[in-house]
């Protein structure tokens, strides 16, 4: 008998939307305010809370992070551009953190003002290398490895915290 089954990617969803937050920051009604715990703001708190979710740190979470960035960024009229970017990162990031970080969850903020967008993802894990280098040919060409150059390309800014809760990188965009 296999493992036990998981949480299906229609239920992630609906715990994605379940945590989102509106533009003023606060909670929906009959939803729980988010503490500052596991997550604090990812600008300076001059912008506003577009979206807050936490989901498990396996690999189904990241279409459904990808899907709630999507919506946030046509609801919130976002060009074209900033959404394309907002996608790559949000998929990048929350991708390092599943591949690297064995934390059980991500934790992903979406804040802006007008100027920008930022993200931020959160893990509560610790860094763990590959197994093994990337030195043969062969690797050299595969379609994974290059998340925090994609996001470089994509972003004006980023950056890197870490500390004994885990990791927490942004990433601001320009509107």
């Amino acid at each position: 008998m296999g493992p036990p089954p998981t949480e299906s990617a229609a239920r992630q969803e609906s715990r994605v939307r379940d945590v989102t937050c509106s533009s003023r920051g606060g909670a929906r009604p009959g939803q729980e305010p988010l503490g500052t715990e596991p997550f604090e703001r990812v600008t300076s708190g001059s912008g506003c809370v577009l979206a807050v979710a936490v989901l498990p740190a396996c690999p189904r979470a990241v279409p459904c992070l990808r899907r709630l960035m999507t919506g946030v960024a046509r609801a919130r009229r976002l060009s074209s551009a900033a959404e394309e970017a907002l996608g790559v990162i949000v998929s990048e990031l929350a991708t390092n953190a599943v591949l690297h970080s064995g934390s059980p969850d991500l934790v992903v903020a979406l804040e802006a003002d007008d100027h920008s967008v930022t993200v931020g993802v959160r893990d509560h894990g610790r860094w763990r290398e590959r197994s093994a280098p990337r030195c043969e040919a062969v690797d050299m060409d595969v379609e994974f490895g290059r998340g925090l150059d994609l996001v470089d390309a994509y972003a004006v800014d980023r950056s890197v915290l870490c500390d004994a809760r885990g990791t927490l990188v942004r990433a601001v965009i320009a509107l």
